[in-house]
Formats: structure tokens, C-alpha cells, sequence
């Protein structure tokens, strides 16, 4: 009787939490559409090919619930480094990656 309580719970348990916990949104998760829109604008102030990093003048980034900034990332893809000048209008979307601010995504904006 008890092993039939028992799992009657745990089957009662999970319907209830797999529905909500299956629901759940990431910006991990996000489509292409939501992609483009999570990017943000900035301008490449510095290249450091040799530390693979980046530094930033941006707009907010909304996935990271920060405010616009100066600051230097680290980048996903180092080629990237090669495609980009300081003074560059860019679009890109930033995370943190093992607890470090890492670029993710970029694209030059053309003039």
C-alpha cells in the first residue's frame, strides 16, 4: 500500500512540475528571430588579437541585465578579430561563458 502512495505522489509530482519546467524560456534557447533582436549595438574601441579579447563601447545587453558601457570581452571565435578595426559600428550578442563576458555572436554594420 505504501509503495502505491508513494508512487502516486511522485506520479501526481511530475505532472504538475514537467508542464511548467518544459515551458521554460533560456537565451540559450532563443530562435533566429529573437537572435537578431537580442543584438546589441556598439562600437570596437580596441583589438587584442594576442588575448583573443575586445573591448566595447555598448548598449544595454538586456540578456544580461546590464546597462551601456566601456568594457572588454572575450571572444567566442578569434577569426572574428580579424574582420573588425577599432572605430567598427557593430551588432553583437554577449554572454557569460564560464563566468567570463564573451562575445557570441557579431556582425559588422556596413556604413
Amino acid at each position: 500500500m505504501k509503495s502505491i502512495l508513494n508512487n502516486l505522489v511522485l506520479g501526481l509530482s511530475l505532472a504538475l512540475v514537467l508542464p511548467a519546467w518544459a515551458d521554460t524560456h533560456h537565451p540559450s534557447h532563443a530562435d533566429a528571430a529573437n537572435h537578431a533582436a537580442m543584438l546589441t549595438e556598439g562600437v570596437v574601441k580596441k583589438v587584442d588579437k594576442a588575448q583573443g579579447k575586445l573591448t566595447l563601447k555598448h548598449g544595454p545587453l538586456e540578456n544580461l541585465d546590464m546597462p551601456g558601457m566601456t568594457m572588454v570581452f572575450r571572444v567566442q571565435d578569434v577569426s572574428w578579430l580579424d574582420q573588425i578595426k577599432p572605430g567598427d559600428n557593430i551588432r553583437f550578442l554577449a554572454d557569460r561563458v564560464n563566468g567570463v563576458f564573451t562575445v557570441t555572436a557579431l556582425e559588422v554594420v556596413k556604413p
